[in-house]
């Protein structure tokens, strides 16, 4: 059962009105640590400008804070997962009462926007990179082209002709062997341009280690399904589920659960909004 659901029963009444409270918080948490800032970035094109991002560690030690302070509930702290440009930082945690677990997910979804950083060296690469691309010409085709015509004089010394392009994807596949003294040949053959294939895959490497990534997200709440849809946004989910022959169930009646754990579960999410009061103080 998701707290914050319509209700009519006396006791779930008093837990959405505390979940009211922590959705009210946790927003104000997350507009205060997306709060933006400028950064100055470098272009493909080597021109210099200046973008908004976030610090996404901020939201890190936030969300930190609940495996933290939660020190008896169970969680696997907190995690990111990523989706191309789309990225996701959640943690989820659980606290056994009785027969009854009450859980929270809290959760930012955001993008991630790629720049080089604006140095020197990055113009320097770049430089490089143009001169080897201008200096090797059309080397690369001439290399495939001499490629193609190894393979076939060594496929023809096996006997093997006019082979379908997916048999011969096949055979390559399964005889592991045989692709690797064919490579070893025509890399051989052409050393130079194995070369400078090699001086532009170091090039693009240390460019790709002077990226910088920068952060974005819309600052309102969601629900699951927007965050499974990819939509940006953040989330905080509180259930209450029971516990049937080792199984959870959503369904919950209320008035069946007695005093002590209906205390324990109260403490339980007044403590969340403990945790995120203090944070926003």
């Amino acid at each position: 059962m998701r707290i914050g659901n319509p209700a009519n029963n006396e006791f779930l009444l008093e837990l959405n009105e505390i979940n009211e409270k922590i959705q009210i918080e946790f927003l104000k948490k997350i507009i205060h640590e997306t709060r933006s800032v400028n950064c100055d970035v470098m272009l493909g094109d080597s021109t210099t400008k200046k973008v908004k991002t976030f610090d996404i560690k901020n939201i890190e030690t936030f969300f930190g804070n609940f495996d933290s302070r939660l020190s008896e509930w169970s969680s696997q702290g907190v995690t990111y997962s990523a989706d191309d440009d789309l990225r996701r930082i959640f943690t989820k945690s659980e606290f056994k009462i009785g027969d009854y677990i009450l859980s929270l997910h809290v959760s930012l979804q955001y993008r991630v926007l790629l720049y080089y950083k604006p140095i020197q060296k990055v113009i320097e690469l770049q430089k490089k990179l143009a001169e080897l691309i201008d200096t090797s010409g059309n080397s690369e085709s001439k290399y495939e082209d001499e490629s193609d015509r190894l393979i076939i004089e060594k496929l023809n010394e096996l006997g093997i002709k006019d082979m379908p392009k997916q048999e011969l994807f096949e055979l390559f596949y399964n005889d592991e062997e045989l692709a690797t003294k064919i490579k070893k040949m025509i890399d051989n053959s052409q050393p130079q341009v194995i070369d400078i294939k090699e001086q532009k895959n170091q090039l693009f490497k240390e460019l790709d280690n002077l990226l910088l990534e920068t952060f974005h997200t819309t600052s309102v709440m969601i629900d699951e399904q927007k965050l499974v849809n990819g939509e940006e946004g953040c989330l905080c989910n509180i259930d209450l589920e029971f516990i049937d022959n080792g199984a959870k169930q959503g369904l919950i009646d209320a008035s069946i659960i007695n005093e002590n754990t209906k205390s324990q579960i109260k403490q339980g999410i007044k403590k969340i909004l403990d945790i995120i009061l203090d944070n926003n103080s």
